[in-house]
């Protein structure tokens, strides 16, 4: 049923605690595919792989690529590569719930016309003892049609790719490269496989996202120049987000269906991830880099002001307190406007 998908790019430290998670799961239908994308580590994660296969005979296939292909790139080489009805994808420093991938195949089982699985997912640092901030869209689970409403609510959802599960088909038949280097090319695929396929919201909390890894990105052809490894520069955070408004502006051009606007709006009313880790500049240097957004469109939602000005007085770490609470206490994330009421 499934291809666990790996993209593979240093980190060989985590590989083992990855598919450990992984080969622990009580649902034994799925296979794993890694792609290691010629990075530094290259040798170790060969020989992680090596051993885990003789552990697990026939159930991994290792790939390497024989240039750097870039994060959107290797993602398209997973999908490519992948031969189980669904992709269920892994960050390459992350792990998998106890009992996720049996979790998924009921909600498949029960749906069996889904295109697309949103997870729920939580946050940690070293240690999963260390878990800071639980994300779950709503707490029974939900399903939309296919087309705006689907779209819409899964589109800015998907952006993380642990845990990313799309049917493998469809996916394959959306491959281009023309969003190499947004670092967002399963939004391309969210918004064409939707396009036609329904989608389902698990409250299921299916994923451990480790925090405390800095990115790898800016190392292929496709990144050079818009992203430096070890961090997020303002300019990478726009390229960021010109790249999500870019693949849905040319979806919503090529298939009729309206949601550019409404998405970009969705983004507005949930800014503060894309401005955390720039809360830090100076005050002329934020203000360059609010307008830097401004310039995308967004000066025209309130609620962007509110996140840069409440953002840049409480700071990154009592904001990201303030929003675990109100998670917390209303059992998933919060909803602004219409989407995902």
């Amino acid at each position: 049923m499934f291809s666990i998908c790996i993209p593979a790019y240093n980190r060989a430290h985590h590989l083992s605690a990855l598919l450990d998670s992984i080969f622990e799961q009580e649902f034994h239908d799925f296979d794993v595919v890694i792609c290691e994308d010629c990075s530094p580590e290259r040798k170790k994660i060969a020989e992680i792989v090596g051993r885990y296969s003789e552990e697990h005979p026939g159930r991994i296939f290792y790939y390497e690529n024989e240039s750097n292909l870039g994060y959107d790139g290797n993602i398209r080489q997973l999908v490519a590569k992948a031969t189980g009805e669904f992709c269920f994808f892994m960050g390459n420093d992350d792990l998998m719930f106890p009992g996720a991938l049996g979790k998924v195949a009921d909600v498949i089982q029960r749906n069996p016309d889904v295109g697309f699985v949103l997870k729920s997912y939580a946050w940690f640092y070293d240690s999963t003892d260390d878990v800071n901030q639980g994300v779950r869209y709503f707490t029974t689970e939900r399903r939309f049609s296919a087309g705006r409403e689907a779209i819409l609510l899964c589109y800015r959802r998907s952006g993380v790719i642990s845990g990313y599960i799309v049917r493998r088909d469809p996916a394959y038949a959306a491959a281009t490269d023309k969003y190499d280097g947004t670092l967002y090319y399963q939004m391309h695929l969210t918004a064409q496989v939707l396009c036609e396929w329904p989608a389902v919201v698990t409250p299921e909390l299916l994923i451990l996202c480790r925090n405390s890894e800095p990115p790898e990105f800016g190392n292929s052809a496709s990144e050079k120049g818009k992203y430096v490894p070890g961090g997020y520069t303002p300019q990478a955070r726009h390229n960021m987000i010109q790249g999500v408004l870019t693949i849905i502006r040319d979806f919503e051009a090529s298939s009729g269906i309206k949601v550019a606007d409404d998405i970009q709006r969705d983004y507005a009313n949930y800014f503060f991830v894309y401005i955390r880790d720039q809360l830090n500049l100076p005050i002329y240097s934020f203000f360059d880099f609010y307008r830097g957004y401004g310039r995308m469109g967004f000066f025209k939602y309130p609620m962007f002001h509110l996140y840069c000005l409440v953002g840049y007085i409480l700071g990154e770490k009592n904001f990201d307190l303030a929003t675990d609470k109100i998670r917390k206490y209303l059992g998933r994330s919060p909803h602004f406007g219409a989407v995902g009421k």
